[in-house]
Protein backbone atom coordinates (compact mmCIF):
# COMPACT_ATOMS: atom_id res chain seq x y z
CA UNK A 1 0.00 0.00 0.00
CA UNK A 2 2.85 2.41 0.77
CA UNK A 3 5.26 1.24 -1.89
CA UNK A 4 4.96 4.58 -3.67
CA UNK A 5 6.25 6.62 -0.69
CA UNK A 6 9.60 8.37 -0.98
CA UNK A 7 10.74 7.15 2.43
CA UNK A 8 13.93 9.24 2.80
CA UNK A 9 11.99 12.41 1.99
CA UNK A 10 9.10 11.44 4.26
CA UNK A 11 11.28 10.59 7.24
CA UNK A 12 13.42 13.71 6.81
CA UNK A 13 10.29 15.86 6.64
CA UNK A 14 8.82 14.24 9.77
CA UNK A 15 12.07 14.56 11.71
CA UNK A 16 12.54 18.18 10.63
CA UNK A 17 9.04 19.12 11.75
CA UNK A 18 9.50 17.44 15.13
CA UNK A 19 12.98 18.88 15.72
CA UNK A 20 11.79 22.39 14.90
CA UNK A 21 11.43 24.62 17.97
CA UNK A 22 7.80 24.96 18.95
CA UNK A 23 5.39 24.85 21.90
CA UNK A 24 5.78 21.11 22.59
CA UNK A 25 9.58 21.20 22.42
CA UNK A 26 9.94 24.27 24.59
CA UNK A 27 7.44 23.12 27.17
CA UNK A 28 8.82 19.57 27.43
CA UNK A 29 12.40 20.83 27.80
CA UNK A 30 11.48 23.40 30.45
CA UNK A 31 9.18 21.01 32.34
CA UNK A 32 11.85 18.28 32.45
CA UNK A 33 14.53 20.74 33.52
CA UNK A 34 12.39 21.84 36.45
CA UNK A 35 10.56 18.67 37.52
CA UNK A 36 12.64 15.81 36.11
CA UNK A 37 12.29 13.17 33.44
CA UNK A 38 9.33 11.34 35.00
CA UNK A 39 7.14 14.43 34.74
CA UNK A 40 8.45 14.95 31.22
CA UNK A 41 7.50 11.42 30.13
CA UNK A 42 3.99 11.85 31.52
CA UNK A 43 3.69 15.00 29.42
CA UNK A 44 4.96 13.12 26.34
CA UNK A 45 2.19 10.56 26.85
CA UNK A 46 -0.40 13.35 26.86
CA UNK A 47 1.08 14.99 23.77
CA UNK A 48 1.12 11.66 21.92
CA UNK A 49 -2.49 10.83 22.77
CA UNK A 50 -3.57 14.29 21.61
CA UNK A 51 -1.75 13.85 18.30
CA UNK A 52 -3.28 10.38 17.86
CA UNK A 53 -6.77 11.82 18.26
CA UNK A 54 -5.94 14.49 15.66
CA UNK A 55 -4.62 11.80 13.31
CA UNK A 56 -7.85 9.79 13.55
CA UNK A 57 -9.89 12.93 12.94
CA UNK A 58 -7.80 13.79 9.88
CA UNK A 59 -7.96 10.28 8.42
CA UNK A 60 -11.73 10.12 8.91
CA UNK A 61 -12.35 13.16 6.72
CA UNK A 62 -9.37 12.77 4.40
CA UNK A 63 -11.18 10.77 1.72
CA UNK A 64 -13.43 13.70 0.93
CA UNK A 65 -10.64 16.29 1.14
CA UNK A 66 -8.32 14.29 -1.09
CA UNK A 67 -10.90 13.29 -3.70
CA UNK A 68 -9.62 13.31 -7.25
CA UNK A 69 -10.53 16.90 -8.05
CA UNK A 70 -7.77 18.86 -9.83
CA UNK A 71 -8.80 22.10 -8.14
CA UNK A 72 -8.96 20.51 -4.70
CA UNK A 73 -5.65 18.73 -5.25
CA UNK A 74 -3.91 21.99 -6.20
CA UNK A 75 -5.50 23.79 -3.25
CA UNK A 76 -4.22 21.17 -0.82
CA UNK A 77 -0.82 21.09 -2.52
CA UNK A 78 -0.28 24.82 -2.09
CA UNK A 79 -1.79 24.72 1.38
CA UNK A 80 0.94 22.24 2.27
CA UNK A 81 3.60 24.60 0.93
CA UNK A 82 2.10 27.55 2.80
CA UNK A 83 1.82 25.55 6.03
CA UNK A 84 5.48 24.54 5.95
CA UNK A 85 6.51 28.15 5.27
CA UNK A 86 4.39 29.21 8.24
CA UNK A 87 6.18 26.67 10.42
CA UNK A 88 9.49 28.02 9.12
CA UNK A 89 8.53 31.54 10.20
CA UNK A 90 7.27 30.27 13.56
CA UNK A 91 10.57 28.45 14.14
CA UNK A 92 12.54 31.62 13.38
CA UNK A 93 10.33 33.80 15.55
CA UNK A 94 10.30 31.48 18.60
CA UNK A 95 12.49 33.09 21.26
CA UNK A 96 11.19 30.88 24.08
CA UNK A 97 9.07 33.55 25.72
CA UNK A 98 5.97 31.31 25.54
CA UNK A 99 7.58 28.27 27.13
CA UNK A 100 6.09 28.69 30.58
CA UNK A 101 6.44 25.69 32.89
CA UNK A 102 3.23 24.58 34.54
CA UNK A 103 2.22 21.21 35.88
CA UNK A 104 3.87 17.89 36.44
CA UNK A 105 2.76 14.27 36.53
CA UNK A 106 -0.96 13.91 35.83
CA UNK A 107 -1.35 17.65 35.33
CA UNK A 108 1.42 17.59 32.72
CA UNK A 109 -0.33 14.69 30.96
CA UNK A 110 -3.61 16.61 30.87
CA UNK A 111 -1.97 19.76 29.60
CA UNK A 112 -0.12 17.91 26.84
CA UNK A 113 -3.32 16.12 25.81
CA UNK A 114 -5.57 19.17 25.79
CA UNK A 115 -3.03 21.46 24.13
CA UNK A 116 -2.63 19.07 21.18
CA UNK A 117 -6.33 18.21 20.85
CA UNK A 118 -7.10 21.94 20.62
CA UNK A 119 -4.20 22.66 18.25
CA UNK A 120 -5.61 23.07 14.71
CA UNK A 121 -2.08 22.92 13.27
CA UNK A 122 -1.86 19.22 14.19
CA UNK A 123 -5.02 18.44 12.20
CA UNK A 124 -3.79 20.50 9.25
CA UNK A 125 -0.41 18.78 9.44
CA UNK A 126 -1.91 15.32 8.99
CA UNK A 127 -4.21 16.42 6.18
CA UNK A 128 -2.01 18.68 4.07
CA UNK A 129 1.55 17.57 4.91
CA UNK A 130 1.26 13.85 5.59
CA UNK A 131 -1.46 13.83 2.93
CA UNK A 132 1.13 14.89 0.34
CA UNK A 133 2.58 11.36 0.56
CA UNK A 134 -0.75 9.63 -0.12
CA UNK A 135 -1.48 8.05 -3.51
CA UNK A 136 -5.24 7.61 -4.21
CA UNK A 137 -4.44 4.72 -6.57
CA UNK A 138 -2.54 2.76 -3.89
CA UNK A 139 -5.43 1.95 -1.57
CA UNK A 140 -7.84 3.61 0.83
CA UNK A 141 -6.75 7.15 1.57
CA UNK A 142 -7.74 6.99 5.23
CA UNK A 143 -5.66 3.88 5.86
CA UNK A 144 -2.60 5.40 4.16
CA UNK A 145 -2.87 8.52 6.33
CA UNK A 146 -3.26 6.40 9.47
CA UNK A 147 -0.18 4.31 8.63
CA UNK A 148 1.94 7.33 7.69
CA UNK A 149 0.63 9.21 10.72
CA UNK A 150 1.61 6.36 13.03
CA UNK A 151 5.13 6.50 11.60
CA UNK A 152 5.15 10.23 12.30
CA UNK A 153 3.98 9.55 15.86
CA UNK A 154 6.87 7.11 16.31
CA UNK A 155 9.32 9.80 15.18
CA UNK A 156 7.60 12.33 17.44
CA UNK A 157 7.82 10.05 20.48
CA UNK A 158 11.54 9.43 19.90
CA UNK A 159 12.22 13.15 19.55
CA UNK A 160 10.06 14.13 22.53
CA UNK A 161 11.59 11.49 24.80
CA UNK A 162 15.04 12.68 23.75
CA UNK A 163 14.07 16.25 24.61
CA UNK A 164 12.81 15.15 28.01
CA UNK A 165 16.09 13.46 28.97
CA UNK A 166 18.16 16.28 27.50
CA UNK A 167 16.05 18.81 29.35
CA UNK A 168 16.39 16.91 32.61
CA UNK A 169 20.17 16.68 32.27
CA UNK A 170 21.09 19.94 30.53
CA UNK A 171 18.35 22.20 31.85
CA UNK A 172 18.64 25.84 30.83
CA UNK A 173 21.53 25.18 28.42
CA UNK A 174 19.20 23.28 26.04
CA UNK A 175 16.66 26.09 26.12
CA UNK A 176 19.35 28.68 25.33
CA UNK A 177 20.53 26.63 22.34
CA UNK A 178 16.97 26.01 21.11
CA UNK A 179 16.18 29.71 21.05
CA UNK A 180 19.56 30.89 19.76
CA UNK A 181 19.59 32.76 16.45
CA UNK A 182 21.73 30.18 14.55
CA UNK A 183 19.46 27.30 15.65
CA UNK A 184 16.30 29.20 14.73
CA UNK A 185 17.71 30.16 11.31
CA UNK A 186 18.80 26.57 10.67
CA UNK A 187 15.39 25.12 11.51
CA UNK A 188 13.60 27.80 9.48
CA UNK A 189 15.75 27.16 6.40
CA UNK A 190 15.18 23.39 6.69
CA UNK A 191 11.41 23.83 6.79
CA UNK A 192 11.49 26.32 3.92
CA UNK A 193 13.46 23.77 1.86
CA UNK A 194 10.81 21.14 2.62
CA UNK A 195 8.12 23.58 1.46
CA UNK A 196 9.95 23.98 -1.87
CA UNK A 197 10.31 20.22 -2.15
CA UNK A 198 6.57 19.69 -1.59
CA UNK A 199 5.74 22.27 -4.25
CA UNK A 200 8.06 20.69 -6.82
CA UNK A 201 7.57 16.99 -6.11
CA UNK A 202 3.75 17.08 -6.00
CA UNK A 203 3.32 18.93 -9.31
CA UNK A 204 1.17 17.03 -11.82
Amino acid sequence: MLGHVNWPAFLIAMAAVELTPGPNMGWLAALSARLGWRAGLMAVAGVTLGLLIQLIAAATGASALLAESPLLYESLRWAGVAFMLYLAWEAFADTGSASAVRGGGKEGFRRGLIANILNPKALLFYIIVVGQFVDPTSGAIWSQIVLLGLIHLTVAILVHVGIVFLGASLGAALERWRTSLPARIGFALTLAAIAVWIGVSTHR
